[in-house]
């Protein structure tokens, strides 16, 4: 489980026979082929979980915005009904902030975490998810299903009273994070691509979490698969058909990904900033903070309700469904339409990202697939190449994660045609984040922030 010290007198930098060297010693370790198995084991009762938790979210999220206004006799949410239920995901959210340990999860705006918290933490997670989604945050499910994997993983092991070390528990958790989050977005590959990619390890460390990411992800995805159509039950999963044929590309789909990627990597880095701001904001006065918060969010709903005339879902939600319809009628919508929800998305989901609990990936994916629709007219681009290179550009600029945001968009279009624009835009977008100011840190969920502003002056270089 850990590497040997290097040779006295050997050079820094490894040659790739040490690599080589180090990777056979690895695998041929007892003590990880242990935790190999243990984590394909734990795969098993991790998505069976994984499983209920995101249907309870399904059919809270259908109670909240199609029952019970067909109860009221109502046809559809009217454009004032997220003003009373996100003040109301705003108090539990901030109920558990300061009462439960690990604060509800990670703070959205701090981007994604390559495993969840302590098996202590996970009451406090489901919480402010079951509080925070189907109540109409502009946020999505897979930050909360990473920890809330990561730590019942960690949950059951403390059960079965395996012994542990401190790599065998990080491999745990990160294998159990990747096997919640696999069906989320439809394949298994994109949950262990990214928690590898979260991790941010190299070398031989590389292929000691790739191995049980994979494995606990394609074990999730086999029961998860199997159980739901052996219960009849629903959950939801990113996918996305295509109401317009593939292009082929050209010289100015190149040229437009360029000038797209850098201005959404901008406009994407300040809605970042911005949730940051919102972080720092609640932490000062977390119960009530997060209520204003949460009731300015559903005030961009209602409002782009009334301006628009369309449903407030639209903005209130985590831009899933949306994002499916637009993609399969994108010229259902007008100019006005979508500048609106770009405007009112984007400014809900920078109150979201710092107060309530959620996951940052697919706000960004709906605001970058809008504003390639908004942009498709353009004289050489295209509706397709402008979805494909506004999504990417828009998720790789909220993670930071370019290799994740690739494979996730080609996996998502189905499609090798865009594989060139979307790396482009991947790699503008990150390059461009990256050179702009990162802002302050997010303050750690659950934790006061010091009035005087000490603790959180700090820039996290990183970036989410």
């Amino acid at each position: 489980m850990t590497e040997p010290d290097p040779k006295p007198g050997a050079p820094a930098g490894k040659s790739q026979p040490e690599e080589a060297d180090r990777l056979r010693e690895l695998l041929r370790s007892p003590g990880y082929l242990k935790v190999l198995v243990l984590c394909a084991l734990i795969g098993v009762p991790v998505s069976l979980a994984a499983f209920w938790f995101l249907v309870a979210l399904h059919q809270l999220n259908h109670l909240m915005w199609a029952d019970l206004p067909e109860a009221v006799g109502l046809a559809a949410p009217p454009w004032w009904w997220p003003l009373p239920l996100l003040p109301a995901a705003g108090i539990v959210v901030g109920l558990v902030v300061t009462h439960l340990p690990g604060g509800g999860g990670h703070i959205p705006a701090g981007g994604l975490h390559a495993t969840g918290g302590s098996p202590r933490a996970l009451p406090g997670v489901m919480l402010a998810a079951l509080a925070s989604l189907p109540l109409g945050a502009t946020l999505g499910p897979e930050a909360p299903l990473i920890a809330f994997g990561g730590g019942l993983a960690l949950l059951v092991t403390e059960l079965a009273r395996v012994p542990s070390t401190a790599q065998s528990t990080i491999l745990l958790g990160t294998a159990g994070a990747a096997a919640a989050v696999s069906v989320i977005f439809g394949n298994p590959l994109i949950a262990a691509v990214m928690v590898m990619e979260v991790a941010g390890v190299g070398g031989s460390r590389l292929f000691a979490v790739m191995l049980p990411a994979l494995l606990s992800s394609g074990v999730g995805a086999l029961v998860f698969t199997g159980f739901g159509r052996w219960t009849g039950l629903k959950t939801s999963h990113l996918s996305m058909e295509l109401g317009v044929p593939f292009p082929r590309l050209d010289a100015g789909d190149v040229v437009w990904s360029v000038l797209i990627a850098v201005a959404i990597g901008v406009a994407v880095h300040l809605i970042t900033l911005g949730g940051r701001l919102t972080a720092l904001f609640v932490a000062r006065r977390p119960l009530a903070n997060t209520a204003v918060c949460a009731l300015a969010s559903g005030a961009c709903a209602a409002v782009y309700a009334l301006v628009t005339g369309r449903s407030p879902v639209e903005v209130a939600s985590s831009g899933q469904a949306t994002l499916s319809h637009m993609a399969a009628e994108p010229h259902a919508w007008g100019v006005g339409a979508l500048i609106a929800v770009l405007l009112f998305t984007g400014l809900s989901y920078t109150l979201c990202l710092g107060s309530l609990r959620g996951g940052p990936v697919f706000p960004a994916l709906f605001l970058g697939g809008a504003a390639g629709v908004l942009l498709a007219p353009l004289p050489g681009l295209g509706v397709v190449p402008g979805l494909a290179v506004g999504m990417a550009a828009a998720v790789t600029s909220a993670l930071r994660l370019p290799v994740s945001s690739v494979v996730l968009i080609v996996l998502l279009l189905d499609s090798a045609a865009m594989i060139p624009v979307v790396i482009l835009a991947s790699v503008v977008a990150f390059v461009t984040t990256q050179l702009l100011p990162p802002g302050r840190a997010v303050p750690e969920a659950g934790k006061p922030v010091d009035p005087s502003g000490g603790a959180t002056q700090a820039a996290d270089a990183a970036g989410p």
